[in-house]
């Protein structure tokens, strides 16, 4: 009997939650209402009682956490070249630069040494990005933001349930923006989140999600500015509820599965690795890189024939962000990070979910090593 197919990543969403759904959809309050507030009370709390306002994805929190802190036309913004796109897209949105860096290979987190090198007298913040969860270097980073008098926007969105020296990413630091994307290590169905900001800031991030407007009384309205409309349903945020409970549980058995391919590969692996981080690692993702320069197929083909064998892989992510025409129109050119271009050129993402097995993980690695064995030069 054929074993059932294996995705790269599926939530687990448990029947309670699914219950609470339900519940809310008899309601007949779908919007954002008490569910909303809840999960943002409940996100406040994980947090260490920072402010936290949820918005309909992590792209609409950085593009809002951006203009919270006052960031647009003629400012540079310093972000790694290694990322999903909407990470620089958010900077070009807010009307400022996005002035990109290298990334370490194996850590796939930003060059502090070349963030230092970037500055210049237009910079006004840093994006970094904890890659797959793992926390890139917090004292160095807000070091150099307090040298140089910049604001911090942590793209984190892959980051939930991540620390840093014992602190939990989002407690501590200047604006934090998580996802709750379907395939993060919290879901909301589609959802994001921005921690911290002053009492003006979190106004600022209110008013960006709901049209600009502030309610006087019932009948009494005022539009401020002209802004858009990002803010979560309740049918959203009672998953997140959810989710969040579960989410310790869900990181440890993430822990356990890494910590599997990590062992069985501990000798000779015929993959480059990733970073393997410390116990503060949420292991959101498990994504090697491909030897293809000793391989007679490509990536796309590695895929398919995972894919043959009932393994699903996914591309975590399938360039450098500034080799896209959008950037290169900037003046981006191929050959200035390197490293964020091989990671680019070679990287596969291999199944890592709580529902998995610590035998599911030795099926990835059999059929993995068997698939570039027979396809080595």
């Amino acid at each position: 009997m054929s074993k059932p197919f294996l995705p790269f990543t599926r939530p687990a969403i448990d029947e309670e939650t699914i219950q609470g759904v339900a519940e809310v959809l008899r309601s007949g309050w779908l919007a954002s209402g008490p569910h909303v507030r809840k999960f943002e009370a409940a996100l406040s709390e994980y947090c260490g009682g920072r402010p936290v306002r949820t918005q309909t994805s992590a792209t609409a929190s950085l593009e809002h956490a951006l203009l919270a802190a006052g960031i647009g036309a003629g400012d540079e913004v310093i972000t790694p070249a290694m990322s999903f796109v909407a990470t620089a897209n958010v900077i070009v949105r807010a009307g400022a630069r996005p002035v990109f860096v290298d990334v370490g290979l194996d850590t796939r987190n930003i060059d502090f040494d070349q963030v230092e090198a970037a500055i210049t007298p237009r910079t006004r913040a840093i994006m970094p990005v904890h890659f797959a969860g793992l926390p890139v270097d917090m004292d160095r980073l807000y070091a150099i933001a307090g040298r140089h008098r910049l604001r911090v926007i942590e793209d984190a969105a892959q980051a939930i349930g991540s620390s840093w020296r014992g602190q939990r990413i989002g407690s501590f630091g200047d604006l934090v923006c998580f996802s709750f994307h379907p395939n993060k290590n919290v879901t909301s169905i589609e959802g994001g989140c921005v921690v911290g900001g002053s009492p003006e800031e979190v106004q600022e991030l209110e008013l960006h999600r709901f049209h600009g407007q502030r309610k006087r009384a019932e009948d009494e309205v005022d539009t401020l500015f002209a802004a858009g409309k990002a803010n979560l349903s309740d049918v959203a945020a009672r998953v997140g509820l959810g989710q969040l409970a579960a989410l310790e549980r869900f990181n440890a058995r993430r822990r356990e599965l890494a910590a599997r391919y990590f062992s069985l590969w501990e000798q000779d692996p015929p993959v480059r690795l990733p970073a393997r981080g410390d116990e503060g690692h949420n292991c959101h993702m498990f994504a090697p890189l491909l030897p293809l320069e000793r391989l007679r197929i490509s990536r796309r083909q590695f895929i398919e024939q995972m894919a043959e064998r009932g393994i699903g892989v996914g591309v975590h992510y399938a360039s450098a962000i500034h080799l896209f025409t959008a950037y290169r129109a900037l003046g981006y050119r191929g050959g200035q990070f390197p490293n964020a271009e091989r990671i680019g050129r070679e990287t596969v993402t291999l199944p890592l979910f709580p529902a998995m097995e610590l035998s599911d993980v030795d099926r990835v690695v059999e059929a993995t090593t068997d698939v570039l064995r027979r396809a080595a030069k």
